[in-house]
């Protein structure tokens, strides 16, 4: 894996070229880019709002527990907590991986080999291995710049900070609150990215959106192996009891549904808002994606629990069967989400198990035909999981049996209401019946969006033959001294009338030798490490918001089409 910085442009807008933009908004091949995006106030509440769902998940699950410990309930109390430890641990497990990868010296490992010359440096070339300690700013200086030899005191203290540094992460995600320091630290980068200049402000938002999409990636795991599983356990307890619920198993509820369904649109959004080729999600967007998957996880939990707590058995081959469909599912339609064969079946088994409880998308492409059926499957299980657990109730005098049932079939109703009116109102590319916003994400482009200056354009599937006569008034008109066409020339697709391109933008391109991941997938440099880190190094290092630029198949294709059709 390699990535080069050469100073050529490439548009940072989606299309055939696999260009990402170093960050939205920077300049591209869509005219005029707009300024980048910037860290607001709302970023900032959304982040504390994430942080006061997940303390009042795992606050309110451990209180139950020893609820029903101090209670002699010990079957419950082991349920409860092991739903609450098992996901943890494997949860901050990863992410105390991550941290090692992160702060581990390179000194001695092979990295990507990386160069960069930048246009506006006249040439200058630099190179490194790896990423770490190849770019250092001075302590209070706001350029980068090369980093200085160091005396044996400053080495001292840096040995010593960075082993402060391991032990406090080594107790952080001891005591599990691993997602809580990412979480402050996302916040931290976020808030210096809005309070420092443009030269710094660009590297701090590249740092959040990476912090942020870590936490995201690993809540989205911890919810459906704890949340989910805690869901299902405690509504299954309360239908079984009857009568008028607890407060503190009813909060444990509530809390795990809020988390679910929190933590899926907080995903969305992240997503989202690290691709260039993808308008940002709102967040009244992100708001009916709460509504939409808390009504719908909602059905879906108490469906499980109410035939549960007649059919366990049932239940659990139930489970079983519908999560090895799911998977079965997600592994044939072939996604690209991880790095590694292995890493990407561990993804497809975790879908599997989302797949249980709500939509998720992971295949590229317009997902209204999956996402139809997959609600249609979902509401016959709903039907026939409630239908049999009321045939089991007194009819006549079980007036509580028909209100659980229309508490089931109201959900689910909400859920599609609120699904609809994120797709129809406030999905990012616009209503679903109405016209869709264009592709070109640039939203102030003060130029109709085109190709980049230097893209190659598709040549034709064969090029017409030329008469005798063309070839005689060809060398006469050379003769004559008259201009002449060249030679190999493209005809220009469609619009017919001429699209005005944006010149050519000098400036650093990091160019990545892999093909470029489709939505809904994360970009490469989001997933791994060391091709994150090499990137860091580069944008910290340039003068200019460096663009990323993947491999294209496409190009190569066509290049060696026109070639034998010549």
């Amino acid at each position: 894996m390699a990535a080069k910085s050469d100073g050529a442009a490439a548009s940072a807008g989606p299309g055939p070229e696999g260009v990402a933009g170093g960050a939205r908004g920077s300049a591209g091949g869509c005219g005029e880019a707009a300024p980048g995006p910037r860290y607001e106030l709302r970023d900032c509440c959304w982040v504390l709002c994430a942080l006061l769902v997940f303390f009042s998940d795992g606050a309110t699950d451990l209180w139950l527990a020893a609820s029903y410990y101090l209670q002699g309930q010990h079957t419950c109390f082991s349920l409860t907590l092991l739903f609450v430890l098992l996901p943890s641990l494997v949860v901050q497990l990863l992410s105390f991986r991550w941290f090692v990868y992160d702060y581990s010296d390179p000194a001695g490992s092979p990295g990507p080999a990386v160069s960069t010359k930048d246009s506006v440096a006249a040439g200058a070339a630099i190179s490194t291995k790896d990423s770490a300690g190849a770019f250092r700013t001075k302590e209070g200086s706001p350029e980068p710049g090369p980093q200085p030899a160091h005396s044996s005191a400053s080495a001292y203290r840096r040995r010593c900070c960075r082993l402060c540094i391991w032990l406090l992460q080594t107790l952080v995600h001891l005591l599990q609150l691993g997602q809580v320091w990412r979480y402050l630290r996302a916040l931290y980068l976020g808030l210096q990215s809005r309070w420092r200049g443009e030269r710094l402000r660009r590297h701090f938002y590249w740092r959040m959106l990476f912090e942020s999409a870590d936490v995201s990636m690993l809540r989205l795991l911890e919810t459906f192996l704890r949340s989910a599983p805690q869901l299902v356990l405690q509504l299954s307890l309360l239908v079984h009891r009857g009568g008028a619920p607890d407060l503190l198993p009813a909060l444990s509820t509530s809390a795990s549904l809020v988390s679910l369904a929190w933590t899926l649109a907080s995903y969305q959004k992240v997503l989202r808002d690290s691709r260039d080729d993808k308008r940002p999600l709102s967040y009244k967007g992100a708001v009916a994606q709460v509504l939409w998957h808390l009504f719908t996880i909602a059905a879906r939990s108490l469906a499980f629990a109410l035939f549960a707590s007649v059919y366990k058995l049932y239940f659990g081959i139930f489970i079983v069967a519908h999560w090895c469909v799911m998977t079965f599912w997600v592994i044939q339609g072939e996604t690209d989400f991880c790095m590694s064969k292995w890493e990407e079946i561990i993804y497809n088994m975790v879908v599997g198990i989302i797949y249980i409880f709500c939509w998720f998308n992971v295949k590229e492409g317009r997902s209204r035909r999956r996402m139809t059926l997959y609600h249609c499957i979902v509401l016959l299980e709903n039907a026939a999981l409630t239908g049999f657990w009321y045939s089991n109730r007194n009819f006549s005098t079980d007036f509580y049996s028909l209100i659980m049932v229309c508490v089931v079939a109201s959900s689910f109703a909400l859920g599609i209401f609120f699904m609809c009116v994120y797709y129809c109102l406030l999905h990012p590319n616009g209503p679903m019946l109405g016209p869709q916003a264009p592709g070109c994400i640039f939203r102030k482009a003060s130029e109709p969006c085109g190709p980049p200056a230097d893209a190659i354009t598709s040549p034709p599937r064969s090029l017409p033959r030329t008469t005798g006569a063309e070839r005689d008034g060809a060398s006469a008109g050379e003769r004559a001294g008259t201009p002449t066409p060249p030679v190999f020339q493209v005809r220009p697709g469609l619009p017919p009338t001429p699209v005005a391109r944006t010149s050519r933008t000098e400036g650093p391109v990091i160019r990545i030798d892999l093909p470029r991941k489709k939505y809904p997938a994360w970009d490469a440099h989001f997933i791994d490490r060391r091709l994150r880190k090499t990137i860091l190094a580069l944008e910290y290092s340039s003068p200019a918001t460096p663009r990323l630029q993947y491999r294209s198949v496409g190009t190569t294709q066509e290049l060696l089409e026109y070639e034998t059709t010549v």
